[in-house]
């Protein structure tokens, strides 16, 4: 298990009522099996047909060059570095990332981790759900760290709701399972890519190419999460939303927060391709059809803030030295608006369609 849960950590290198029960029926993601029953093929694939080293690259035609313009319009000044980010400039996150400070983002939401890689948490009267559990290697000095610089208990840590199965999301898990008793709650189709990856491109690990990543243990498997029933615990519930596309079982999050006297929707797209380059046709295709498909719910439920795991593109260093700058009464930089939350998607959607076209061309 631990030699194939090493990849899990490649493949992020590369890129990138209350109480529940064991096992629940499928509901609004029965559309979604032929894609999740497959997609792991297609990653192993593709990752097995890039070539160990970048073909230059060639000058963009004028229809990819329409779609870049088109994403750069729909984003405007307030998503102007997401267009830049995923239409010309992308790029991983990374365990040498800057620390972020922890902060409190609204009365009960905490953000701790580092600049490309964040793990959050949100309180709720029966105890706390972390949003992911951060680098493996980085839970006692940095996460449990940063959690008692802001007041939490991690043995309150309940829950660990995992956006999907690439190590530095659920590098942590596993100690919260072991040393609180945490309850972790996956998808089914990524506690089967935690448990068994596919495996690395051949040449890994050869002259040049470095070696191979220290493992990463998963969780052991416990709660499985269902698009169409609410993650619950205490007095707040978490609404999943299944996207394949990075991972087979990729999810989304939609849960309320509170400002003062007003309560917020937030939205958070769990499984955002950072690189193309590791993804197959297929499974670029089956993202833009997530992003569409987690676009429409985020409307139905009014999403109107915006925050992400890997926030290298949405400006969040900057929200967070305006929130610590607040005034009394002042809007919170993380409410965004339905409007531009959906410009938000947008961009990364055309953003997305560039990519495929290049690839065509």
């Amino acid at each position: 298990m631990r030699r194939a849960a090493a990849f899990v950590e490649i493949l992020q290198i590369a890129g990138e009522p209350a109480g529940f029960e064991k096992k629940m029926k499928m509901t609004s993601t029965h559309r979604y099996a032929a894609p999740v029953l497959t997609l792991v093929a297609m990653l192993a694939s593709s990752l097995q047909a890039q070539p160990p080293e970048a073909a230059p690259a060639k000058p963009d035609s004028p229809a990819v060059l329409q779609l870049v313009e088109k994403a750069k319009q729909i984003a405007g000044k307030e998503w102007a570095g997401e267009a830049v980010f995923f239409c010309t400039s992308p790029r991983a996150n990374s365990p040498t990332d800057p620390l972020i400070q922890p902060a409190k983002l609204f009365d009960n939401l905490y953000a701790f981790g580092r600049s490309g890689t964040v793990v959050y948490a949100l309180a709720t009267s029966a105890g706390i759900i972390l949003i992911d559990s951060g680098y493996a290697n980085e839970v006692e000095t940095v996460l449990i760290a940063q959690m008692k610089a802001m007041g939490l208990d991690p043995a309150q840590v309940k829950m660990i709701v995992l956006t999907h199965g690439h190590g530095d999301h659920f590098g942590g898990a596993a100690y919260f399972q072991d040393h609180y008793g945490t309850r972790i709650v996956e998808s089914a189709a990524d506690w089967d890519l935690m448990q068994n990856p596919p495996p690395p491109p051949p040449g890994f690990g050869a002259a040049g190419k470095g070696p191979p990543p220290a493992p990463v243990t998963p969780p052991r498997k416990d709660l499985v999460a269902m698009e169409g029933t609410p993650i619950v615990l205490g007095d707040e519930k978490i609404n999943p939303v299944i996207i394949p596309g990075h991972t087979p079982g990729s999810m989304a999050l939609i849960f309320q927060v509170k400002d003062g006297g007003k309560t917020h929707v937030a939205g958070l797209y769990g499984g955002t391709i950072l690189l193309t380059r590791i993804i197959s046709d297929d499974g670029l295709q089956h993202y833009l059809q997530s992003l569409e498909h987690y676009k429409e719910i985020a409307g139905k439920m009014k999403v109107d803030v915006e925050i992400q795991n890997h926030p290298m593109y949405d400006g969040m260093l900057e929200k967070l030295a305006a929130l610590k700058d607040r005034k009394p009464g002042s809007p919170n930089p993380f409410v965004v608006g339905p409007n531009n939350y959906a410009k938000f998607l947008d961009v990364q959607s055309t953003c997305m369609k560039a990519a495929v076209a290049r690839r065509a061309e």
